[in-house]
């Protein structure tokens, strides 16, 4: 089937501005369009997203590393070292998980992280976005709480194909007591790696094997996720993030549930 570049690069600007806006890649948006209107069976959207997620998060560093010091992030280095390892870990377990589900199982797990995330993101919403960290000052505490958290982010990544912000970002704030903006480049330096290995393990199971899928949608959503990203963080400021992460979990709720629904497993089965 021919995919639409045009459709897969202004799907991914709006995205990528609301996730710049959040300080998020907006992966967890792209997958629903991924397998929605670009017709993606689950199995191929989910490696696809990952390589446009490497993409974004590259870009996004870059520019971070511009305006931002990265400093500040030395006091977490024990912790993100810790996450890393972990949630490289997963990932690497993750996409092998993922490669022996079923689509109709794949389906219904993806259906449930995204509902989890756009809760996450609803509840986010209303929550502070500076915390003292509810984890103690012991550094083997942080060490051991940081593999088992990252292990948690990158299963979740792998099987999504996000880069893992929305989880990332919330566990150095709550769990660590990092600032929004320090946590928010962390996410990055955990993020890459993370992506990294997840498309490894997909390419070795024979991903992407069709350089069209390169061409005609990782390409073009690359392209318009950076576009989108910087109008986003060109634009941070101008709208409440609070008032984004519920509107948007809201959004990616609905999405969720009409894109993945059991009502679906039917006409997609026989495309996997």
């Amino acid at each position: 089937m021919r995919r639409q570049p045009r459709a897969a690069f202004l799907y991914s600007v709006p995205i990528a501005l609301l996730g710049g806006l959040m300080g998020l890649g907006g992966a967890e948006f792209r997958l629903p369009v991924l397998a929605g209107p670009l017709r993606y069976p689950a199995r191929q959207a989910v490696p696809l997203n990952l390589a446009v997620s490497l993409v974004t998060l590259g870009a996004a560093l870059v520019t971070r590393g511009r305006t931002l010091s990265f400093l500040p992030i030395a006091p977490l280095l024990p912790a993100l070292v810790s996450l890393i390892t972990g949630a490289m870990t997963a990932a690497f377990f993750g996409s092998a998980l993922a490669h022996r589900l079923s689509n109709e199982r794949l389906e219904r797990t993806i259906l449930v992280l995204l509902l989890c995330i756009g809760t996450a993101l609803i509840v986010e919403g209303f929550l502070p976005q500076e915390s003292p960290g509810l984890l103690p000052a012991s550094l083997i505490w942080r060490v051991i709480a940081g593999a088992l958290l990252g292990m948690a982010i990158g299963l979740v990544s792998s099987l999504l194909g996000v880069a893992g912000g929305e989880l990332i970002i919330p566990t150095l704030i709550f769990a660590y007591g990092a600032d929004i903006k320090t946590a928010g480049t962390a996410s990055l330096l955990i993020s890459l790696p993370t992506v990294l290995v997840g498309i490894l393990r997909y390419r070795k199971q024979g991903a992407y094997r069709d350089p069209k899928d390169f061409r005609e949608t990782v390409l073009p959503m690359g392209v318009g996720s950076v576009a989108g990203a910087i109008l986003g963080g060109l634009m941070v400021g101008m709208v409440s993030p609070s008032l984004l992460k519920v509107g948007l979990g809201i959004v990616l709720i609905v999405s969720a549930a009409r894109i993945f629904s059991g009502t679906r497993h039917g006409s997609r089965g026989g495309s996997a």
